[in-house]
């Protein structure tokens, strides 16, 4: 057996230590490589989940402003995809989008009387867009977690339509 010279068994244990460092700081890189993947991933998702929502809430409101009754809520939503209300294919939303945080379908909500006057997702992920949203959406702001985020279409009331009519008095007529 050819025994190493006394230089190379000192260096054995400086290659090791070299190796080990170089090993944990591809470690340390791919995890923050990996964290930040997943960053870029969930702020796409988010921005699609803004999307989505935003054309079940305006499939709601085309819903329940072409029926026979003005406020008419669907009961399902496959009811946007093909009104039955309609003696025609009346299509409200294109398609019917799974929710993008999730990948499954999206939690219905619904008034008192059972219809849906908008939809939410299901994630519990703490949003990354915390402020800076539209009217419609500044109950966004803050929110803890994506199904926190509720679109919804509410029919806007105005002093106009709770002002009772004037009625003129029939002449003659004693109050």
């Amino acid at each position: 057996m050819t025994q190493m010279p006394e230089r190379w068994h000192k260096e054995r244990g400086a290659s090791l230590l070299v190796v080990l460092v170089l090993l944990l700081i591809m470690g340390l890189s791919a995890g923050i490589a990996g964290s930040t993947w997943q960053s870029i991933v969930q702020r796409a998702r988010e921005t699609e989940l803004l999307w989505r929502g935003d054309q079940y809430r305006m499939a709601i409101r085309s819903y329940s402003e072409q029926g026979g009754r003005v406020g008419q809520f669907p009961a399902r939503l496959e009811d946007l995809l093909k009104d039955p209300r309609s003696l025609t294919v009346k299509k409200h939303i294109r398609q019917l989008y799974p929710d993008p945080m999730t990948g499954s379908d999206w939690v219905p909500v619904k008034d008192p009387g059972g219809r849906i006057i908008g939809v939410r997702s299901s994630s519990a992920l703490m949003p990354f867009k915390q402020d800076g949203f539209s009217d419609d959406y500044l109950s966004f702001n803050g929110a803890s977690s994506y199904s926190a985020w509720e679109f919804i279409w509410r029919p806007k009331v105005t002093q106009k339509s709770l002002k009772k009519p004037f009625l003129k008095p029939v002449s003659g007529a004693s109050p």
